[in-house]
């Protein structure tokens, strides 16, 4: 694929998934209708700042953790959220600078000194390899695990970046002052739900053809060939999440979020600073929801928030004035990737 330089064959690829309760409103959130969730690890922008820290997240799959960004301490964060480490599979880098990725080089020394030896994939700008390898080369160690390399060069525009049995990673171009890429997760769909019954009436009786039905494939029961569409409801729809950052409002970052579940998008100034935000290559919170509106988005988190903003709550109310449905990101709290449709409770993730 045009854009792309890979350093291997890369043809694959307890927890609550509730939304904090916002308790200044004391509202009751709705449940949520997907496994995965997305936990904050630094929300601040450049510097850390009163409490927050350097840009990262964490996305948490049935069965595999990915990390979005990879800023100075973030290991220490997921420690803090609790982690297991030997299930990340995937680290997804928008650009490089360094309260982006500093913190690669400690994480990897300390997955090799927990003894890994599970392929790691690193997606991100061309020039990331070399800095990977820099360390390992200076001290004459190498890392007990493979780490496969994904560089996107500068002529990128959009694409699929990663894709793996269970989810696809496609990527879009920003508009920052150095090249930047956002990402989105969209998780495959799955079967719909089977209606024994009707296999039954069918004369499918063996569990066992139960299964394969539930993956979709035909079987022949007692009276027949039965395909698997005549006994399976809809098919589930896999949820989806945008990680757009560091950023001007633009198309890329409207292509990412188009009708996805949850935006997590830049909002580094007010918009009394927008200026400011266009000559330093961020968004504005207003800027960010408009981008959650224009794209057609469910729900949007804030975060990569200056440090001359100690309470980010106004932030929050300004977006909120144009999309109601943005929270501002709180460190180390799980939000929902999707949530039940229940979108009668105004300022919430819903």
């Amino acid at each position: 694929m045009s854009g792309f330089v890979k350093n291997g064959a890369e043809t694959h690829g307890v927890e609550r998934t509730d939304l904090k309760e916002d308790v200044s409103r004391k509202q009751v959130l709705p449940a949520p209708s997907s496994q995965e969730f997305v936990v904050p690890l630094g929300t601040s922008a450049a510097v850390p700042f009163a409490g927050r820290h350097l840009s990262s997240l964490a996305l948490k799959l049935p069965r595999e953790l990915l990390l979005f960004d990879c800023g100075e301490s973030t290991q220490y964060q997921l420690r803090a959220m609790g982690a297991k480490t030997g299930q990340l599979s995937t680290i997804l880098i928008t650009h490089l600078h360094g309260d982006h990725y500093y913190g690669l080089l400690g994480l990897l020394a300390t997955l090799s000194l927990l003894g890994r030896k599970e392929p790691l994939t690193i997606v991100g700008p061309i020039g990331l390899e070399d800095f990977l390898d820099s360390v390992p080369r200076i001290e004459g160690r190498t890392r007990g695990f493979d780490v496969r390399c994904i560089e996107i060069r500068p002529d990128f525009t959009s694409g699929v970046v990663l894709e793996r049995e269970s989810y696809t990673i496609r990527a879009a171009k920003l508009d920052h002052t150095i090249f930047a890429i956002g990402y989105r997760l969209d998780v495959a769909d799955t079967p719909g739900s089977l209606n024994v019954d009707l296999a039954m009436s069918l004369g499918v009786v063996d569990p066992i053809q139960y299964g394969r039905l539930k993956k979709g494939e035909a079987v022949v029961g007692m009276l027949g060939r039965v395909e698997a569409s005549d006994v399976l409801g809809p098919p589930h729809r896999g949820s989806s999440f945008a990680y757009v950052t560091d950023t001007r409002p633009c198309s890329g970052g409207l292509e990412l979020a188009r009708n996805v579940d949850l935006l997590y998008h830049e909002s580094t100034f007010l918009e009394s600073e927008n200026k400011r935000a266009d000559e330093t290559g961020h968004s504005t919170a207003a800027g960010a929801a408009g981008v959650a509106v224009n794209a057609g988005a469910k729900r949007l988190l804030l975060t990569h928030f200056s440090a001359r903003y100690e309470d980010v709550s106004l932030l929050e109310a300004e977006a909120q004035a144009v999309f109601p449905k943005t929270v501002a990101a709180e460190e180390l709290v799980r939000y929902a990737v999707r949530v039940s449709a229940d979108l009668s409770m105004p300022g919430k993730i819903a």
